[in-house]
């Protein structure tokens, strides 16, 4: 029996918005050390602040500062802090009601252990040395056992406002591919396309999933597919990723393999960007010492009929 893959993954990318009103405002008062709630039409003050009631929908944009102290509503310990987060050693993950707002706003405490911790503990922002107008201006909350502070009236006015802001979104993961897709793997390091055949519907899968998605029953049968294809639907790409060195425009397709019940996906080059069609006939090309095929480019041949390969649009 083949041994299984298994490899670390990570799925990255910056995920850009802008902002309304009043998260604009929120934002920016983070950077100048202060805190913004917004009121509803019931009194109520919402920290952070949303554009919209969540009871009744009605638009809300009535500032309002809030104190940047509060008590802990409820926690929970992070022992082990993972990239990205707010502190590098052990703290506590808790919802804190800033004097003033009637939420509770999720951010980290830094504490010396979770016996420091308890629902109900006063604590203060401590505010980050650098800030550019984002949560992570907060940098943690802090145990207090001061007096209140009282907010200074600030109406949520501001030069130079943030407009947009750029999260970045990240997940690692383990990826293990499993029988059927290992032996796919395995296959295209021998520069080979393997699928496996439905013994129900007798359809051909590339790249095999261990069972069948329209009979529902495990395939086992290996066939070899390829290496020639047909384009069946295709995108322009313009713009560039990160850390990815293709120039663009370059073109992205699903490609039909000869023998295949189910289109793959690559990148079609050896020909201008605007001449890729639906029907187009492609093969492989590898890179020394690739597992995978770098691109595909046209064959030469003349384009596919429509009925060949209709079923897999």
């Amino acid at each position: 029996m083949s041994v299984i893959l298994k490899a670390p993954l990570t799925v990255e990318f910056p995920f850009t918005r802008s902002l309304g009103p009043v998260q604009s405002a929120f934002l920016t008062g983070l950077r100048e050390r202060v805190v913004l709630g917004v009121r509803t039409g019931d009194g109520r003050v919402l920290v952070p602040p949303v554009e919209y009631d969540p009871v009744t929908a009605e638009e809300i944009r009535d500032l309002v500062e809030v104190a940047p102290t509060g008590t802990v509503t409820t926690w929970a310990w992070n022992h082990e802090p993972r990239r990205g987060q707010p502190l590098a050693t052990p703290f506590a993950w808790v919802l804190v009601k800033l004097d003033g707002a009637d939420t509770a706003l999720l951010h980290a405490l830094d504490a010396p252990g979770p016996d420091a911790v308890r629902t109900g503990m006063r604590v203060r922002v401590r505010w980050a040395e650098e800030r550019s107008g984002a949560i992570t201006d907060v940098a943690c909350f802090e145990p207090y056992d001061g007096d209140p502070v009282e907010p200074t009236g600030h109406g949520g006015e501001f030069d130079e406002r943030v407009t947009g802001i750029v999260a970045p979104a990240r997940l690692d993961y383990t990826y293990a591919p499993g029988r059927a897709q290992t032996g796919y793997i395995n296959a295209l390091a021998e520069r080979r396309n393997v699928g496996e055949r439905c013994p129900s519907c007798r359809k051909v899968y590339v790249p095999p999933r261990g069972a069948c998605p329209t009979c529902g029953v495990a395939t086992a049968e290996q066939v070899e597919v390829g290496p020639g294809g047909t384009v069946t639907t295709f995108c322009i790409v313009n713009i560039k990723a990160k850390n990815l060195d293709i120039e663009v425009p370059y073109v992205y397709g699903h490609i039909a393999l000869d023998g295949a019940d189910l289109a793959l996906h690559g990148r079609i080059a050896g020909i201008p960007y605007d001449q890729v069609r639906i029907g187009l006939r492609v093969e492989p090309v590898w890179t020394e010492g690739a597992r995978y095929p770098d691109h595909y480019r046209p064959t030469g041949e003349p384009d596919a009929e429509y009925d060949t390969f209709k079923e897999l649009l």
